[in-house]
């Protein structure tokens, strides 16, 4: 028994890491609410480019704004597609322990 549950946790490791690899790949993009600034990051949290409008160019400030809010929302984003990957890797790796069944 406890070498199935060493086997079933060892495949386990090896999808997480399957995922992770595989989430290097997955981009999504994040836009301002007027297009000005568009982020793409990869579900691993790597931001992979930044577009910017030339009009944004012409006032620091408010480029450093739309930067702080629109690569922010990007992160969450990512965060939130990269838990939901591994957390279903996880719990369909999870062994069938007794009283264990309160954290599926």
């Amino acid at each position: 028994m406890f070498g199935d549950m060493m086997n079933k946790l060892q495949e386990t490791q090896k999808k997480v890491e399957e995922t992770k690899e595989r989430l290097n790949s997955v981009t999504l993009q994040e836009n301002s609410n007027d297009n000005l600034l568009k982020v793409t990051i990869t579900a691993n949290r790597e931001i992979k480019n930044i577009e910017v409008a030339e009009e944004l160019l012409q006032d620091k400030e408010q480029l450093e704004d739309y930067l702080v809010l629109t690569v922010n929302k990007a992160i969450e984003k990512a965060t939130e597609v990269n838990e939901a990957e591994l957390g279903a890797v996880a719990k369909d790796g999870m062994p069938n322990i007794p009283g264990m069944d309160m954290f599926k």
